[in-house]
């Protein structure tokens, strides 16, 4: 039962971990990344759709994407969309098969920025860590009648553990988003 709890409350965190190195991954650095655009949903008939299900995203260069759209209709709507995303400062063009987008060079101020945007996502994901803990740690309470205090002492002290390797993941996904950030 308490492993159950551990197993369960460690895969929970383990996603949250997952989601925050995604939302990294999607704030910009200098170079064109097509992590930046999996967030970005586009209109398609009506209808939000991710923009990596309609198109294929290619570096051409370190600050240029090429988006090839797999319906040429679809094609106004994904510039559009871009061109819609806060955060992303790109201004594509169309030539009618395909979207290029050319991301400007990053001041220091606009660094800056985005090293406040990326600690506020890592604070939020530590908050869901933190969060899983409590519901892991309420629900070894719950069994504290039927194993044992010591058995649920021990399994808060693991739980405990887990939450500070979890923490430990997300500040060094942070550390290393802020020096990619910071890179001129």
């Amino acid at each position: 039962m308490i492993a159950d709890v551990l197993s369960d409350t460690g895969a929970r965190m383990n996603k949250a971990v997952e989601v925050a190195k995604d939302d990294f991954a999607s704030v910009r650095t200098g170079r064109a990344n097509p992590q930046m655009f999996q967030k970005i949903q586009v209109s398609y008939y009506g209808t939000p759709t991710p923009l990596e299900q309609l198109a294929s995203l290619q570096n051409q260069e370190a600050r240029t994407l090429i988006v090839t759209p797999y319906d040429k209709s679809a094609l106004k709507d994904i510039e559009q969309a871009i061109r819609d995303t806060p955060n992303l400062g790109a201004n594509p063009t169309n030539d009618g098969t395909i979207v290029r987008v050319t991301l400007p060079e990053l001041t220091e101020e606009r660094r800056r920025e985005y090293v406040k945007i990326v600690r506020g996502k890592g604070e939020d994901a530590k908050v869901a860590v933190r969060n899983i803990r409590r519901k892991g740690k309420d629900d070894l309470e719950a069994l504290k009648s039927e194993v044992g205090d010591d058995d649920v002492a021990r399994a808060e002290k693991e739980l405990e553990a887990l939450t500070k390797t979890h923490i430990d993941q997300i500040d060094d996904a942070l550390k290393r988003k802020e020096a990619e950030l910071l890179e001129v």
